[in-house]
C-alpha cells in the first residue's frame, strides 16, 4: 500500500500550479471540483452540488479555498486543507462574494474543464472584467508529469488490470453473454484491489468494430475475435489495458493478420517515445504502420490518451498536439483496426516517458490469446 500523500507534497503542488499560471501569462486559477482540486488539495467533496466550491491560486499569494459552510468540516479535513486558507458561505448569501474579493477584476485566469457553468457566469457577473480559459487549454501539463509516488501508483494499478487479464483467460466465452464476460472483468479488478471500475468494453465478433463498444446481450460464439478494454482506479489512479483474443483454435488468416499489424503499429510507437518529440509523433508512427498495410481507413481513432487521476486526461497522442513529451508523463498506446460488421483488433499499453526513452506499466502478451 503507498504511503498517503503529505500536506507537504500538496502545498508544492499549489506552489508548482501557482508559478506555471503565471508563466502561461495567467492571472491565477480557478479550480473546482474533480480531479485537478484532488491533486492539488486532497479534497473531494462528498457531492458535486450545486453549490460553489472553489480552490483560488495566484502566484505569491496562499491558496484560499471557498467551500459551502455546511461542507466546511469535511473540507477541513482534507489532507491538503493546512496548506490553504478556508473561507465558507451559507446559503441565502452570494457564493461568488468571496471570489470577487480575491480575485483581480481585470485578471485571466485559468479554470478547471468540468466547472459548472452557473459558476463561470456567476463569476462573470460578479467580475466582467475578468476572462477566462480552460485549464486544459491553458495550463495542459498541470497534472501531465507524474512524481514517483505518482508512477509508483500508475504502475500498480497497470499491474493489477495485468492480473485480471491473466484471470480472464480462463473463464468460458463462447456460450455466454458480453454482459457476463465484463462482470467477470469487474469482479476481477476489484479482486486485484480496484476501488473504481470505469469500463469493460467486451466487443465479440462485429461489436468489436466499435471501439466503445458498450458489453450487451450479444451471446458470443466459438470463433469470434473479442475486444476486452478495462480499467479504473486503484488506490487512486487509473489502469486501462486492451487485449484481443480468440474463442475457439481456429483463427482466421485474416484475424492473423490484422492483429499482427496492430501489434508491429503499437510496438512502432511504443519505441518512438523519448523525450522531446511531440505528442502527435506517436500517433503519426502506429498510423504509418496500418496506413502501410492498407488498413489506414479502419484506424478511426487517436493513438493514445494520458492517465492519471482519471483514466483519460491530458497530453494526447493525436496529430495536431505538438506538446513534447516529458519525462514522468503517462499515457495509452492503442491503434487498432475495425471493420465494419466483421471484427475489431485493439493493443493498448499504458506508458510512463522516461530519461532516455520509455517504460510500459502493462507486461501482458501482446500475442493474439485462445479462449474457450
Amino acid at each position: 500500500m503507498p504511503q498517503p500523500f503529505t500536506t507537504q507534497d500538496f502545498a508544492d503542488r499549489m506552489t508548482r500550479a501557482a508559478a506555471a499560471a503565471a508563466a502561461a501569462g495567467l492571472a491565477g486559477l480557478v479550480v473546482t471540483p474533480g480531479p485537478d482540486l484532488v491533486h492539488l488539495t486532497g479534497y473531494r467533496p462528498t457531492a458535486l452540488t450545486e453549490r460553489l466550491t472553489a480552490l483560488l491560486i495566484s502566484a505569491g499569494k496562499q491558496p484560499v479555498l471557498i467551500v459551502p459552510k455546511l461542507e466546511r468540516p469535511d473540507a477541513e479535513a482534507a489532507p491538503g486543507a493546512a496548506a490553504v486558507r478556508l473561507t465558507d458561505w451559507s446559503d441565502g448569501t452570494d457564493p461568488y462574494r468571496a471570489a470577487r474579493e480575491l480575485l483581480d477584476p481585470a485578471g485571466r485566469y485559468g479554470i478547471s474543464d468540468g466547472a459548472w457553468a452557473m459558476h463561470l457566469l456567476g463569476l462573470q457577473e460578479a467580475l466582467p472584467g475578468t476572462a477566462y480559459t480552460s485549464l486544459t487549454a491553458g495550463l495542459p501539463m498541470l497534472r501531465a508529469v507524474k512524481d514517483a509516488d505518482e508512477l509508483e501508483r500508475l504502475a500498480a494499478a497497470g499491474a493489477a488490470a495485468d492480473a485480471a487479464y491473466h484471470d480472464i483467460l480462463g473463464v468460458p466465452f463462447a456460450g455466454r453473454s458480453e454482459n457476463d464476460v465484463a462482470a467477470d472483468l469487474a469482479e476481477a479488478l476489484r479482486r486485484h484491489g480496484h476501488s473504481q471500475v470505469d469500463f469493460t468494453v467486451v466487443g465479440s465478433g462485429p461489436n468489436g468494430a466499435n471501439p466503445h463498444h458498450e458489453a450487451g446481450d450479444r451471446v458470443i460464439s466459438e470463433g469470434d475475435t473479442v475486444v476486452l478494454d478495462f480499467g479504473g482506479l486503484k488506490d487512486g489512479y487509473g489502469s486501462d489495458t486492451t487485449r484481443t483474443v480468440h474463442v475457439g483454435v481456429e483463427v482466421p488468416a485474416e484475424v492473423r493478420e490484422v492483429h499482427d499489424i496492430v501489434r508491429h503499429a503499437q510496438q512502432a510507437a511504443f519505441e518512438a517515445v523519448r523525450p522531446g518529440i511531440a505528442c502527435q509523433e506517436i500517433d503519426r508512427v502506429a498510423r504509418r504502420v496500418i496506413t502501410e498495410a492498407g488498413y489506414g481507413e479502419y484506424f478511426i481513432h487517436r493513438t493514445g490518451h494520458g492517465i492519471g487521476l482519471t483514466t483519460h486526461e491530458p497530453p494526447y497522442m493525436v496529430e495536431g498536439e505538438q506538446q513534447p513529451l516529458v519525462p514522468g508523463m503517462c499515457f495509452s498506446i492503442e491503434p487498432g483496426i475495425y471493420l465494419p460488421g466483421r471484427f475489431g483488433v485493439r493493443i493498448e499499453d499504458i506508458v510512463t516517458v522516461t530519461e532516455d526513452g520509455g517504460q510500459r506499466f502493462n507486461s501482458t502478451p501482446h500475442d493474439l490469446a485462445l479462449v474457450t
